[in-house]
């Protein structure tokens, strides 16, 4: 679905990735992990076209997306939940989800049903700011605005970070859901290794901008955890 090979990625003059080359299967869910600073959220963005230069080859599906300015991107399939929401305070519940489906191969300004399915007070308070939402229910309308896309795949990063316990469990629900009921694939920046292991196929652990290990989930192991995420 996803290919990095020798990618590279800058911020000015700064080189934040180096060489990364990474992969990710349709229909699987990836997790990236690593300490605060080493370059996941950079990923993300350069996979989006949001960093200042890249070099190296991203494709999508076997094409060649490298060149593609970002809307090309999102048009091609590729939704981006970013951290921290970003969505926009001023504008109701259902005009956040609606701009999703501008970013849509088909320009559907529509609201998915699974939205509803996934996300019932969303649809029960469309009309409500979004800046008047709790953290949790922000991002619960980031991936709903993304659903909006109709994507092929899912950049997530870390889409549990401050929220309320009570609402962590029901994220971390929804990324598997969509994942096992939707057949969507998941790239997920998290830093509960935890979860990473109850709901992702495969791992790739970043340290200084590289891709220092990756694999099947099942050989995560706890030294290679400590080694890379241990404060």
């Amino acid at each position: 679905m996803l290919r990095l090979d020798n990618f590279n990625s800058f911020y000015g003059g700064s080189h934040i990735l180096h060489d990364v080359s990474l992969e990710a299967q349709k229909g699987e869910i990836l997790t990236v992990l690593g300490r605060n600073g080493v370059g996941k959220t950079t990923l993300l963005r350069s996979i989006m076209g949001l960093t200042d230069s890249t070099t190296g080859l991203i494709e999508l599906e076997g094409r060649d997306i490298s060149g593609e300015a970002t809307h090309k991107r999102a048009r091609a399939g590729i939704a981006y939940v970013p951290q921290g929401r970003e969505i926009i305070p001023d504008f109701s519940v259902r005009e956040n989800i609606l701009m999703g489906g501008f970013a849509s191969a088909g320009f559907e300004a529509t609201i998915p049903a699974v939205v509803g399915k996934l996300f019932p007070y969303l649809t029960e308070n469309l009309e409500r700011p979004g800046g008047l939402l709790s953290g949790g229910q922000q991002q619960q309308l980031a991936i709903a605005r993304a659903l909006a896309q109709q994507p092929k795949i899912m950049l997530m990063d870390e889409p549990t970070e401050g929220i309320q316990p009570n609402i962590v469990a029901l994220i971390e629900e929804t990324i598997q859901e969509l994942n096992a009921s939707l057949g969507l694939t998941i790239v997920l920046i998290e830093q509960n290794v935890e979860f990473a292991r109850r709901a992702s196929h495969r791992y790739a652990m970043m340290e200084k901008g590289r891709v220092v290990a990756e694999g099947s989930i099942e050989d995560l192991s706890e030294s290679l955890v400590h080694r890379h995420m241990a404060i």
